[in-house]
């Protein structure tokens, strides 16, 4: 039991899934919930969808957003397995201010190719206990990962556009266990993928999207530090890599005569690429090795995420809402304390302001709501519950 915990610590710092996935990257991707693939024509399509940069007004395009999550705290009742004592504990709440910038160039050249540049941070955050049995097994682990996506945009004709893209994805983590056996870990990496989309629009009315963002292997390298009942085991090298997988949305939009657009999206999340962890170290970590040194089964699943969004253009002023349907990737067998990954539903909701022919300020908010999940596997026994999440976004963009 020790060694499924204890080995399962570091996937939650160097991935995003489930609670900790983060696809609202912009001021709209919060109003609209992510529903902003197909009828994108803002900065952030450099994002969400590169190939409507095709279609875009023939300006330079600029945003920068400001996005502030609050995570509530995530509540266990239940045991721990070979421990008869039952548990009523909280994690801690967590705050961060998170910025975002996109950009599209005007058209360029001959052909009218559009460039485009995001830097967001698609994911992350941090899930620290204070209490047993809780903290010697997930006292603490926060993800920081940054992602530079430059991406480019041809149009095939008057109605089809194509666009490709890098992904240069940066990951620092940090991962601490307190207990009999316990460890402080960090690490860090630069690794890289691309992405691919297209944007159909056979008519004015109605948009189609379709994006891929490929899976990127994150080869995170840092030090460990190992304790046993004695004291300190280890202090040296630990290094591994870990699937970041891959992505893929499809999206229709259409626009009625009232200037109401509404948006449905089906997103493919491809976590099953993610079925072993495996640790490795510079040096011996003598009596620890079964509980750290071992491969240990994974088993995540794809999962499937639906998506709606409306929008409504008025004079001056923008009305968005959203709705969002998510399936955790993790199974019953490796649900524990430093992942407690619930499926969600969120409701969303924002505003834009066209200030004048250049610049626009938005607001926007999101609310996620986590099923209450019950547990039996080898390490608990429970229910977790609560833990929902709020995410209000403020944004500026400049048109010239």
């Amino acid at each position: 039991m020790k060694k499924r915990v204890l080995m399962s610590l570091l996937t939650s710092s160097v991935m995003f899934a489930g609670g900790y996935k983060i696809p609202e990257v912009s001021t709209n991707g919060v109003a609209l919930g992510a529903a902003n693939v197909a009828h994108v024509h803002s900065a952030d399509a450099a994002y969400y969808n590169p190939a409507n940069m095709v279609f875009m007004e023939d300006k330079q395009n600029i945003e920068a957003d400001l996005i502030y999550i609050g995570l509530d705290s995530v509540h266990y009742d239940g045991k721990v397995q070979n421990d008869d004592t039952t548990y009523s504990i909280d994690s801690e709440k967590e705050t961060f201010i998170i910025p975002n910038l996109h950009y599209v160039s005007p058209k360029l050249g001959e052909n009218d190719v559009r460039i485009g540049m995001s830097v967001v941070v698609p994911g992350g955050l941090s899930k620290r206990w204070s209490d047993q049995p809780a903290k010697v097994r997930a006292q603490e682990f926060t993800l920081e990962v940054v992602e530079l996506n430059p991406t480019l945009a041809i149009p095939i004709g008057d109605k089809v556009a194509f666009a490709f893209g890098f992904r240069i994805v940066s990951t620092s983590g940090v991962v601490k266990s307190s207990g009999n056996i316990g460890r402080d870990m960090t690490g860090d990496s630069v690794d890289m993928g691309y992405n691919l989309a297209l944007a159909y629009k056979p008519t004015k009315k109605l948009e189609f999207g379709a994006t891929y963002r490929s899976r990127v292997n994150l080869t995170v390298t840092g030090t460990a530090k190992l304790y046993d009942p004695t004291g300190l085991v280890y202090d040296g090298g630990a290094n591994v890599t870990v699937p970041l997988p891959a992505f893929a949305t499809l999206a229709a939009a259409y626009t009625f005569d009232t200037q109401t657009t509404i948006e449905v999206l089906y997103e493919r999340n491809m976590w099953s690429a993610y079925q072993t962890l495996d640790f490795n170290y510079v040096g011996s970590v003598g009596n620890l090795a079964p509980y750290f040194d071992e491969p240990h089964a994974k088993d995540w699943k794809d999962t499937n995420t639906y998506r709606v969004g409306l929008t409504q253009e008025l004079d001056k002023w923008t009305v968005m809402a959203g709705f969002v349907k998510d399936e955790t990737p993790v199974p019953d067998s490796s649900l524990s304390f430093e992942l407690p990954g619930t499926d969600t539903i969120s409701v969303s909701m924002g505003t834009r302001y066209q200030y004048n022919d250049s610049i626009n300020i938005g607001f926007s908010a999101l609310y996620s709501m986590h099923d209450e999940r019950t547990v039996d596997n080898e390490d608990l026994s429970g229910t977790f519950s609560d833990g929902n999440v709020l995410i209000v976004s403020v944004g500026l963009g400049y048109r010239f």
